[in-house]
């Protein structure tokens, strides 16, 4: 026998060796995948920012969810009378004459005036602020609100309006709320994809940072494997460095997620009254998520953490197997 074959006997790996790293107690030793280095810091960072974004997906989602619920419901609780201003109209008579007439029908509740400072106010987000309304002829408001166990019939309210208010319009926002929730459904699509497609990215990067993880250590883990350490003994080495990478990366992402919907929250909150905040709490709410958003952040924290440490197992095994494939070409 020559003296490579004596070497390659002497460093094959017996069963007895195999067995023995199987069972070893490695407590005290130094971990395969170094507690700290460059790339592991580089995989905490994006990780918390693919959270982050699936996060603000999860959240944007319910939001638009939310509101677009919300809009839904309008459409059976409150309807508007528009009432344009004409030569030799006395208004505020015309306002109360329509307010008289609408609450004579079934299914209307009751029926309030916009006054003329409200109905300024809804017009700053298109003409600003300190400008000189009162000379222009603004059309003024009757919000009509509907009684959701009597159902009103809209048709014959606004043929009556329309007959007998001079300049008056019935409007039960059907058309605009149903553009408004197509558009939110289609926006719900758009933030679903968008989560496969982070969670999809976020896959690959775990799968690129293992094999990178790998490389750095591929020596050692070849010498471990030759000389009798188990496939799963060493993937298990990889298993809680990568699953606390990824907990620690969501923990991040998510977290701040929180925290955005909550200074969000409360600046809806504390700027009340102003135009952009009317039209953002118009649009999304006061920016406050519900319960079960903030519990499916924290399933997404957990999910990102399993999925960091089921993928590094996956690729580490299959790494492994293309080691055997080696070993078995070799001999």
């Amino acid at each position: 026998m020559t003296e490579g074959s004596n070497s390659m006997t002497e460093l094959s790996p017996s069963p007895n060796s195999r067995k023995l790293w199987q069972g070893r107690n490695v407590s005290g030793q130094t971990s395969i995948v170094p507690a700290s280095d460059v790339a592991g810091q580089a995989l905490v960072v994006v990780i918390a920012i693919m959270t982050l974004l699936a996060s603000l997906s999860i959240g944007g989602v319910d939001l638009i969810g939310y509101s677009a619920h919300n809009w839904e419901n309008q459409i059976s609780r409150e309807a508007t009378i528009q009432i344009r201003p004409t030569d030799g109209l006395d208004i505020e008579k015309t306002l109360n004459y329509a307010v008289e007439l609408v609450q004579g029908f079934p299914g209307v509740k009751s029926a309030q005036i916009i006054d003329r400072a409200q109905t300024e106010r809804l017009l700053e987000p298109w003409l600003g602020t300190g400008l000189e309304l009162k000379e222009l002829p603004i059309p003024r408001l009757v919000v009509v609100t509907l009684d959701d166990t009597n159902k009103a019939d809209f048709g014959m309210i606004s043929d009556a309006v329309a007959t007998q208010i001079p300049g008056g319009s019935f409007d039960d926002h059907r058309n605009a709320i149903n553009r408004l929730v197509t558009m939110a459904h289609a926006t719900i699509i758009i933030g679903v994809i968008i989560l496969a497609l982070v969670i999809s990215a976020l896959t690959l990067t775990i799968i690129f940072a293992t094999r990178s993880a790998l490389s750095a250590n591929a020596h050692i883990v070849e010498v471990l494997y030759f000389i009798g350490a188990e496939a799963g003994f060493i993937a298990r080495q990889f298993d809680f460095h990568f699953f606390k990478t990824g907990l620690k990366g969501a923990f991040l992402g998510g977290f701040t997620s929180i925290v955005i919907f909550i200074v969000f929250s409360f600046w809806t909150r504390f700027a009340a009254g102003t135009p952009g905040s009317d039209q953002a709490s118009a649009l999304f709410g006061h920016f406050s998520l519900g319960l079960s958003s903030y519990i499916k952040i924290f399933i997404l924290i957990g999910f990102v953490a399993l999925l960091t440490m089921v993928t590094s197992r996956l690729t580490i095994l299959s790494q492994l197997k293309s080691i055997d494939r080696k070993e078995s070409d070799l001999f």
